[in-house]
């Protein structure tokens, strides 16, 4: 084929073209341009390949760092390669991901001699944002265009829809925010040619990721994981496994549980990123799972709270926990498994009384590599009231650490700070009183709260108080925490939020990868049930003496009253 032929729009010559019949072949020239030592790995040319023979509507999950969007980066320059009048539209949770991916695409075309063809000349549109390749005709619609799913979408036309990680965990930690999203990607029809495609790049964010609800709309999902799964994560895959991964595991069953692509990520390099992830976070970004709302996993479900607006000085003598529609908070940010909401109390008596007591549990970070946080819990009459919670990033010996958990109990009126001794044998606490002697005068002890295995711990106390409806959350805790991590990095931003790791924390170890503020919640919780168990103890003790007394009162009276009246006939008989 002539390279006149290679830049018309038509290519009606008859000329077999290896490049243009098998985009693997296109795929390779662009890895030996960028990666002059490596070659497109396995699972890569299968990407290459379902891009190239895929249907119209297609989702490809991948698990993180496989380079999904490089493949189809290159793909779109294969696109403009065979048909140069193809406009090309990139999508992406922001501007600047979407921007990106049209950046690298530009690059491939100035910098690869096979597309010098390609590259904008004279008035054609050139920049990141938007470009034109030099054969295309005139048109409204650049060859390639970058936008982030919230611009304005309407009014852009393509033969070609790239949905590249449209989904991140800032626009899809809540219900609100998944339903807003789903109709985001709803324009796309709307601008797409036709006889165009949509093609979804992602990583599922949530259990309930949008990319499971898109198969309802024609869409086709193929799914290449990181390990070999098992067989139940299997049945769980269906027919979306990557066919590649299922032919080889029916030709060895042994390979369960190893590498699917050893080229980009070993055992071991797996096996660290499961460690920091956690098992969760892994099975969804690695594994890409989604399938983790069973109940058993999960014992801790928001719908046990009883979610209200809390005085920090009183509360209502009763709280009663409901159900009904009319209960749920829709409103309050939502972080937790598909299905689960925030309820209202049904009803909430007129008289209000003091707390018997306010409680604060501290869980140390040690030298900043996890957060230093803390809870306050009330109780009044057997139920729970989480009134704050607070958590800092910075090494737990900091002295801005100490004021702010010391603010925070002076402001709440806390009677006793638990402090858990994770470190320095007791060192955090005697820091604490300390401060505290100075700025807010308060019982400071160690907790004696970490014997046994955490997450085993954080459920059994919690699971019990919470399945009663005796555990009640103020609705600025939950608007607190969750704006709290909105400057973390994006795969942090839900790990560290107490709701996030309430609902995803199981019996398995290292079941999350940051629990802080979910274990000063639970030591909190942990201490007014010691406290209600030994007075309860007490009150038990008491009526029995209580008891025994009105018994022996009785029986001296008897006795004592019946020897008085006839003590004289008994002596005078005798």
């Amino acid at each position: 084929m002539t390279k006149k032929s290679l830049g018309s729009s038509t290519h009606l010559s008859t000329e077999r073209d290896p490049i243009r019949d098998d985009f693997r072949n296109f795929l390779f020239l662009v890895w030996k341009h960028v990666l002059p030592n490596a070659k497109p790995t396995k699972l890569q040319y299968d990407i290459a390949s379902f891009l190239q023979h895929g249907p119209k509507r297609l989702i490809i999950e991948a698990f993180r760092g496989v380079g999904k969007s490089w493949v189809t980066s290159a793909f779109v320059c294969w696109i403009l390669y065979c048909d140069p009048q193809a406009k090309v539209l990139v999508i992406s949770a922001s501007k600047q991901r979407s921007d990106d991916f049209s950046t690298f695409t530009l690059r491939l075309i100035f910098e690869m001699e096979l597309l010098a063809h390609l590259r904008p000349q004279g008035d054609d549109r050139m920049s990141k944002v938007a470009f034109d390749v030099h054969p295309a005709a005139a048109s409204h619609a650049p060859s390639v265009k970058s936008l982030g799913i919230t611009s304005q979408i309407a009014g852009s036309r393509a033969n070609y829809i790239i949905a590249d990680d449209i989904e991140v965990p800032n626009n899809s930690d809540t219900q609100l925010k998944r339903d807003k999203l789903a109709e985001q990607i709803k324009e796309f029809d709307a601008v797409l040619s036709p006889g165009g495609r949509i093609i979804f790049l992602g990583t599922p964010q949530t259990e309930q990721s949008i990319y499971n609800k898109l198969p309802e709309r024609g869409y086709v999902v193929r799914i290449w994981p990181a390990r070999y799964p098992d067989e139940e994560r299997r049945a769980k895959y269906g027919s979306r496994l990557a066919p590649i991964i299922g032919r080889e595991l029916d030709l060895d069953s042994g390979r369960v549980g190893d590498p699917s692509d050893p080229e980009r990520f070993n055992d071991v390099d797996l096996s660290e990123r499961e460690l920091s992830y956690g098992r969760s976070g892994f099975s969804l970004q690695f594994m890409l799972d989604t399938s983790l709302s069973d109940e058993d996993k999960f014992p801790l479900k928001l719908s046990d709270l009883i979610v209200m607006g809390l005085n920090p000085k009183k509360a209502p003598r009763s709280v009663v926990w409901g159900s009904g529609p009319e209960q749920v908070h829709e409103k309050l940010p939502n972080v937790g498994l598909p299905g689960d909401r925030y309820n209202r109390p049904i009803f909430i008596e007129k008289d209000y009384l003091d707390y018997e007591g306010s409680a604060m549990f501290v869980d140390p970070s040690g030298r900043g590599k996890d957060e230093t946080a803390w809870a306050v819990v009330k109780m009044l009459h057997g139920t729970l009231y989480l009134t704050a919670m607070g958590a800092v990033r910075s090494a737990g010996y900091g002295d801005d650490t100490l004021t702010k958990i010391l603010t925070t109990a002076r402001d709440q009126g806390v009677n006793i700070i638990k402090v858990e001794p994770n470190f320095g044998d007791g060192m955090f606490a005697q820091l604490l009183r300390a401060k505290s002697a100075v700025f807010y005068p308060v019982l400071i002890e160690d907790a004696e709260w970490s014997k046994t295995q955490k997450e085993a711990r954080i459920i059994d106390t919690l699971e019990p108080i919470m399945n009663q409806h005796r555990l009640v959350v103020c609705e600025t805790v939950i608007e607190k925490d969750y704006l709290s991590t909105e400057n973390l990095p994006a795969d942090e931003v839900n790990k560290t939020r107490l709701f996030y790791q309430m609902t995803r924390i199981t019996r398995a170890r290292g079941a999350l990868a940051h629990d802080d503020r979910l274990d000063a919640l639970a030591g909190c919780v942990a201490y007014w049930l010691e406290w209600m168990s030994r007075n309860t103890t007490v009150a038990a003790d008491q009526r029995k003496a209580e008891l025994l007394d009105a018994e022996l009162a009785r029986f001296m009276e008897n006795a004592l009253g019946g020897s008085a009246v006839s003590g004289p006939n008994w002596m005078g008989q005798r």
